[in-house]
């Protein structure tokens, strides 16, 4: 078992969709978990491996939210996840293990994106750091049994090209000595995301569990809620094209489906392809920091999450 950080040949590409990628899989009997898969590239994720023949359970803050559209999947289901609250992903967790005691497939899809001021979660962080890193993190050792229990699982973080922005920073991430800086704290709770992949597939290999980091690609959602619209005209012009949310959803089912990816986890990718290492101060543009995937970072990031969420594993 190995983690490569660099292309493969792949058979699809940044024009790819989720569909197209799940066509010919058959993953009845399997159960797939996505968070935030109400809505976005979240949703998408979910209609294809639902295509699948997979049990899936999308989760989002709000159920009403879920609507027609979920319910009108097939093998598809919803359950309430507050990722910054961390009673409620205890309580998810309890709720999904009664019902599902394998886990295949875990997306942690949700995320929150630059709030124009500091909000914290409730266990006192700033908000885009407990929610895109820490919520997941807790939620994935909650369901740690359920991974075992399949005989070989995925984990799929969505993470960002926005993680070059920010290097690990954990002396100050209450903001408490620096202004805050939205797009900073967003680039921050990124590059945790790559982090905790690199650790996540280390301890899980030995159990066949792998874990892949996805940078999706430019993709207009509702995750863009809180820019304004100077801030969104600048950004439509810095983005020379938008995927379709179809194509954003690609390279998750991508990393979640393809056998090209047997045996190799702990790498991100990037239309449907592992993304090369590109140096730490690159221009902005495809590939991942190499500061994203520093060892002894992610070890430190693991043992600073299991102290901030209290929960301890393998």
């Amino acid at each position: 078992m190995t983690s490569i950080q660099q292309p493969i040949y792949s058979r699809f590409n940044a024009n790819s969709t989720a569909a197209e990628i799940a066509t010919g899989h058959d993953l009845k009997g399997k159960t797939v978990l996505v968070t935030g898969g109400n809505s976005g590239i979240g949703y998408e994720t979910v209609k294809a491996l639902a295509n699948t023949g997979a049990q899936v359970v999308a989760t989002g803050r709000d159920g009403d939210k879920a609507g027609d559209r979920l319910s009108a999947l097939p093998n598809v289901s919803f359950m309430r996840l507050d990722l910054a609250d961390p009673l409620s992903v205890d309580t998810f967790a309890e709720q999904f293990l009664a019902v599902h005691p394998h886990l295949h497939l875990l997306i942690n899809n949700a995320g929150i994106f630059r709030p124009p001021q500091l909000l914290k979660d409730q266990r006192g962080y700033e908000l885009q750091f407990g929610v895109n890193h820490l919520g997941h993190f807790q939620l994935t050792g909650r369901l740690w049994p359920a991974l075992k229990n399949a005989g070989g699982a995925r984990v799929v973080i969505l993470s960002s090209v926005g993680h070059r922005r920010s290097e690990l920073e954990l002396d100050d991430l209450q903001f408490e000595h620096h202004s805050y800086d939205s797009a900073k704290a967003y680039g921050l709770s990124k590059t945790a995301n790559v982090l905790f992949t690199t650790e996540l597939d280390r301890v899980g290999a030995p159990h066949s569990i792998r874990a892949f980091a996805v940078h999706p690609g430019a993709v207009q959602t509702d995750i863009f809620r809180y820019m304004t619209d100077d801030e969104r005209q600048a950004w439509d012009q810095q983005i020379a094209h938008f995927k379709s949310q179809e194509q954003g959803a690609a390279t998750t089912v991508w990393c979640a489906l393809s056998d090209q990816l047997d045996g190799i986890g702990g790498v991100y990718c990037e239309n449907c392809n592992i993304a090369p290492v590109v140096p730490n101060d690159a221009p902005p543009g495809r590939g991942v920091r190499g500061f994203a995937l520093d060892p002894g970072k992610a070890r430190e990031l693991w043992l600073f999450s299991e102290a901030a969420t209290g929960i301890s594993w393998p």
